[in-house]
């Protein structure tokens, strides 16, 4: 009986000591994979085609992390659907690190904020990691629209309804909602016109074709600075330090208005949170340095870097307001 208790108590002592020595093998080779990470190339998912806002955002920080990593960050541009295909492709990676994706206010924000069907779930299929920039939108106006300033172009819009046509990137757009908002606040309407991106708008715009837009900084800028469109106005509740002598639509009576593009890293949800810390870490070293500033000061990018707490509280508040002004305004948008 004895003999019996005691190979009992040793093979029990044995499988406690395998199980331990398991745990422990595995734990260990958790923390050399993070603390090896990254030993190879990694793909950061773009929602644009090149060339465009997201794309040059996207680049900049990916030709810097490669060279801190000393692995080669790679673009992978995969646009179409308002940026949500390339956001379904990082919700469905696997969260490893090796898949991050370039967050944008659409895919993350308005879209969900318009109640669409997506095939991801926003609010629980990504990691935030680091918010990499705000880009204002800037109010511009044709040389020969009927009004050059706020106040005169309300009163114009109700005395001539009907008559005004204000221009855009695309239904669901940061620039259509930004629209939306100010006929909301204004109390107003004019006539929308939808185009398939920004160059479009801006032909039309400066041809005479419609009256207004609003546009993104970066895209506006060079015209606006040709003399080929008048700026009247801003989306972000402070002035912009481009922009200096521009208005807000807050400084103008428009409390609270505030539509913005917005960029940022992200990845999979259940990414390690090692990793997390890591490349928030280095996109903030990226995002000090003060000829990465100006590069971003380029396509009108401001405010980006903090934690990854402070991402994820900046998206749901984003994502809030939208889904406040759909409500408010009884949007019904089609993104067909």
């Amino acid at each position: 009986m004895i003999h019996h208790d005691l190979k009992s108590l040793i093979r029990s002592r044995l499988l406690v000591c395998i199980a331990f020595a398991i745990s422990s093998f595995s734990f260990s080779q958790a923390a050399i994979a993070q603390a090896s990470w990254p030993d190879k190339p990694i793909k950061l998912i773009v929602g644009f085609p090149p060339g465009g806002g997201s794309d040059a955002i996207a680049r900049v920080i990916a030709i810097n992390l490669s060279q801190m990593w000393g692995q080669q960050v790679v673009i992978d541009n995969r646009g179409g659907a308002a940026g949500t295909i390339a956001a379904d492709l990082v919700a469905k990676s696997a969260p490893d690190g090796y898949t991050l994706g370039l967050a944008h206010v659409n895919a993350m924000s308005i879209i969900p904020a318009l109640g669409q069907k997506m095939p991801y779930n926003a609010s629980t299929d990504f990691t935030p990691i680091v918010l990499l920039g705000i880009t204002p939108n800037i109010l511009i106006a044709n040389v020969d629209a009927p009004a050059k300033n706020v106040k005169d172009l309300v009163a114009y819009m109700k005395q001539n309804p009907g008559k005004v046509t204000f221009g855009s990137a695309g239904n669901g757009s940061t620039q259509h909602l930004a629209y939306e908002l100010f006929m909301h606040m204004a109390g107003t309407q004019a006539l929308h016109i939808p185009y398939k991106g920004s160059g479009p708008v801006l032909v039309d715009l400066m041809a005479g074709h419609i009256n207004y837009t609003f546009e993104t900084m970066g895209a506006a800028t060079p015209h606006i600075q040709s003399g080929k469109v008048i700026p009247m106005a801003q989306t972000r509740t402070k002035r912009s330090p481009a922009y200096p002598n521009v208005p807000t639509m807050e400084q103008l009576g428009y409390v609270g208005f505030e539509a913005t593009a917005w960029y940022g890293l992200m990845g999979p949800a259940k990414l390690d949170p090692k990793i997390v810390d890591k490349i928030n870490a280095d996109v903030n070293t990226v995002l000090r340095k003060p000829e990465i500033q100006a590069k971003l000061a380029e396509v009108g990018a401001e405010d980006g870097g903090g934690t990854p707490a402070a991402f994820s509280k900046f998206i749901t508040k984003d994502r809030n307001q939208w889904a406040k002004l759909v409500k408010d305004a009884k949007l019904q948008v089609d993104l067909n």
